[in-house]
């Protein structure tokens, strides 16, 4: 039987640091996904998960055993992703991206019934263009809904939003990304 991320946590703590592999290996592609569709580009969203394991690691004698480990993991991927985002911003305001307006439009073709169509979509690239254009807390609830089927109250516990606030930004995020492929499609 495997053992539990907080046993493994503990092995940590105790002075077993190669231990910390097994909670990379169970949580690396969760939070690369995650990672990804909030800040909107692989390379630094890379970064931002790298970043985020090591933190967790430097960190791990603030975990609690009584919390899950995934949930204090992914409110610091999400602090991390939140930064990440605020210092892209800033690098592409000083550095634009000049040939942006030359960008060919992704066929999004027909769509059934947007959530699903939109956030499983197999070749992802109309949905990342789609995602790409929506403000960050719209993009980070609803990779945390629907790219990690979390609920309201775990989103709530990394995010630090109430579950009203949440429901709103995702119920906002679904009718823009509903329109932004229409547009894509109509292009």
């Amino acid at each position: 039987m495997p053992l539990s991320d907080a046993a493994i946590a503990g092995r940590v703590l105790a002075g077993d640091t190669e231990a910390f592999a097994v909670l990379v290996e169970r949580y690396y592609e969760r939070c690369a996904r995650y990672a990804v569709r909030v800040i909107g580009n692989r390379e630094d969203a890379e970064e931002a998960v790298q970043d985020t394991l090591l933190r967790a690691f430097r960190s791990l004698h603030r975990y609690e055993e009584r919390g899950q480990f995934a949930s204090w993991l992914f409110r610091i991927l999400a602090n991390q992703c939140r930064s990440t985002v605020a210092r892209v911003a800033r690098r592409e305001r000083k550095f634009p991206d000049l040939y942006a307006d030359d960008a060919l439009p992704v066929d999004v073709g027909p769509n059934g019934d947007g959530e699903t169509l939109a956030l499983h979509d197999s070749s992802g690239e109309r949905l990342d263009t789609a995602l790409a254009q929506l403000p960050p807390d719209q993009r980070e609830a609803l990779a945390l809904r629907f790219g990690e089927s979390l609920s309201y109250e775990d989103m709530s516990a990394i995010t630090g939003a109430g579950v009203s606030a949440l429901k709103m930004r995702v119920s906002r995020a679904t009718a823009r990304l509903r329109v932004l492929l229409m547009e894509v499609h109509h292009v």
